[in-house]
């Protein structure tokens, strides 16, 4: 066996092989898209609280129509 021959397979043992085209993926915090999910979160608060007492108003309109009138079943 040749030096160049026991040098490659040094080489190919020593370090594993992996068939991909990319760089393998490293898992790391995603500060901007938990700064956007925040910003959309806090925006979809301040247009929901204004109308909470709408929902709930016709929430309960809804529940005492379903109260009074009687079901098909």
């Amino acid at each position: 066996m040749s030096d160049a021959e026991s040098a490659a397979d040094e080489s190919t043992t020593a370090k594993a092989v992996y068939r991909t085209l990319g760089e393998p993926f490293r898992a790391r915090a995603d500060a901007e898209m938990d700064a956007i999910g925040w910003t959309i979160f806090l925006g979809m608060v301040i247009l929901l609280v204004p109308l909470l007492p709408f929902i709930i108003l016709v929430w309960l309109v809804t529940k005492g129509l379903d109260a009074v009138t009687p079901s098909e079943d």
